[in-house]
Parts: C-alpha cells; structure tokens; sequence
C-alpha cells in the first residue's frame, strides 16, 4: 500500500523499516522538526525517524504545525492508502485524520483504555502494573480513544526498566503494524471499540517527578526509579566527601522487609540501601552528574555516601 509514515523517536524507527521491508510503499515520512543539539545548542539534531528515511531515501517533512489548509492539501496530494502514527508528537486535525483512503492507524504502547496519553511506558511501571502490551488503533479526534484493531500483552518484570519495556514495545508495535496493514490491505482488518472501563491517563513526565525524597514506601520508590530509567532518571542529592552531589538512581531492588530509617543509608551486599517510608530500596547502578553510569559497588569505593536528601 502506499503508506504516509509519522513517527519522531527510536521508538518509531523499527516500525518503519518493517514497513519498507515487507514491500509497502512510504511516499512520505512527517517527523518533529530539528531541535537544537550540542553543548551550545547551536547544532540542529534531525530525529531518528528523520534520519532513518533519508538513509531509505523517503521525502520527509517536518511541519512545526498541521493545523492549516496547506498542509492539509499537502498531506491529500500524497494520494495516501492510509497514515500509520507511531508517537509523532502533534496532534492530528480532521482533516489530516480522514486525509488518506482509510484514515491513520496508531502503534500506542498499552493495554488501552489504560494509559492514553504521552507517557504510557513509564506511568505502567510507576504504577506497579504487572502487564502491559501494544495495541494498533485507529485514529479519531479524541486522546488515544479510537477503535482497536489489534494487540498484544507483556509481561512487566519486578525489576523490569522503563528502557527495556520501550524496546520490547518498539519491536512488538512493528510486528503488529505490519501485520495489521496486510489485513487492512486483504480487507480483513476488523475493529473493536474500546471498553469504557478503566481508562487512565499517562501524562507527560514532569521533571519535579525524578526527584525523589525516599517519603514512598519500598516498592513505590523502586517503581519510581525503574520507570524513569534510563531517562529522564530518577535521582537524589548524596552527601560525598563533604559536598552535596546530584546522582541518578537507575537499578534498584526493593526490600519491604529492610528496617532502616527513612533517607538514611547503609552498605548492603546488593548495593547502597536507602530507608523509605517502610522498607528500603537497594540502588544496584547510579550515575553523578557528568560521569558514566556504574555499580554500587564501584560507586561507594570511589565515593562514601554519607547522606541523601
């Protein structure tokens, strides 16, 4: 079929090429304009969707909005089959949504109705979901609401990252895209709404979120600090060596049976123990500001922790 292409992130990349390999045609790609990169912000970094189709030799667009007539004239002129979005980040007017023979198709990473919304990684790992998935949708006016016409469920690990979940999502949302265009290309692609039960909403990260002040219990902190990592990471001010230093957390356990008072900290085998609420989480990799990530272990002979806040 002959397939516009909008996606931004790496996310969207693996969906993309499995596109192109099982032989459809992308007239065009619609990606996030360059941002501002490098130390000084004076670079302008293209997205990986971006990258990607100039590698495969695709047009790609980069409008900051679609919301005008002339854009939406651009988009028809394609002579699009159909849209497939994999988290492009704008929002989609009627007219953009209804552009193509039969619409645009959405790869969202979750088992909706739960977590509509920009961030539905994180939020499921936050929340202590034990299950997830990919679902293919198609697209409407209102916020992660369409038909569903396919899906998928994952298993979310007890230590399980917010990066590792992305990259077994990416994977599976390609897989399950091209397998929903061969049946939408066959005619047989059917549709189902969603429930009305049980929506939730996966709002953006807020930065203030990362922060942590160990006032959780165990198991909360440690969805915390998984759901944010690698990025934007979960992180702490310690005390080393006299000063007040900023440090990611990035792998932790977490032991509801270990009794330690709430921010203090002490060696473990596993780790760095730090006392929540109740219980305590066990920081097993932490990164410092402008170092690389590493283990506990290798963190605390360079660098004593003598308190966190």
């Amino acid at each position: 079929m002959r397939i516009i292409f909008m996606g931004t992130p790496d996310f969207s990349v693996p969906t993309l090429l499995a596109l192109v390999e099982h032989g459809h045609e992308i007239v065009a790609c619609y990606s996030q304009p360059p941002r501002p990169a490098g130390r000084r912000g004076l670079e302008l970094k293209k997205s990986p969707v971006h990258e990607a189709a100039e590698k495969l030799g695709i047009e790609v667009r980069t409008p900051a909005s679609l919301k005008n007539d002339e854009q939406a004239q651009a988009f028809a002129d394609l002579n699009a089959d159909v849209a497939v979005v994999v988290a492009y980040g704008l929002l989609l007017p009627e007219a953009i949504l209804s552009g193509t023979e039969y619409g645009c198709y959405n790869g969202h990473a979750s088992l909706l109705p739960r977590w509509r919304g920009a961030a539905p990684i994180q939020r499921a790992i936050m929340a202590g979901d034990s299950h997830t998935g990919m679902m293919i949708m198609k697209m409407d006016k209102g916020l992660d609401t369409g038909d569903i016409a396919m899906g998928e469920r994952v298993a979310i690990g007890e230590n399980t990252t917010a990066g590792e979940l992305h990259d077994t999502l990416s994977i599976l949302g390609a897989d399950l895209m091209t397998r929903a265009m061969s049946a939408l290309e066959r005619g047989s692609l059917h549709l189902k709404e969603q429930p009305i039960e049980g929506v939730e909403y996966a709002a953006k990260i807020d930065k203030a979120e990362a922060h942590i002040d160990f006032s959780l219990d165990a198991q909360a902190t440690h969805n915390l600090i998984r759901g944010l990592a690698p990025f934007p990471g979960a992180w702490c001010e310690m005390h080393i060596a006299g000063k007040w230093e900023r440090v990611k957390l990035l792998r932790s356990i977490a032991d509801p049976e270990l009794e330690i008072a709430q921010a203090k900290t002490t060696s473990d085998a596993r780790g760095l123990a730090i006392g929540c609420a109740s219980g305590a989480v066990i920081i097993t990799t932490l990164q410092k500001a402008g170092s690389k990530a590493m283990a506990a272990a290798e963190f605390l002979r360079g660098a004593p922790v003598e308190g966190v806040r």
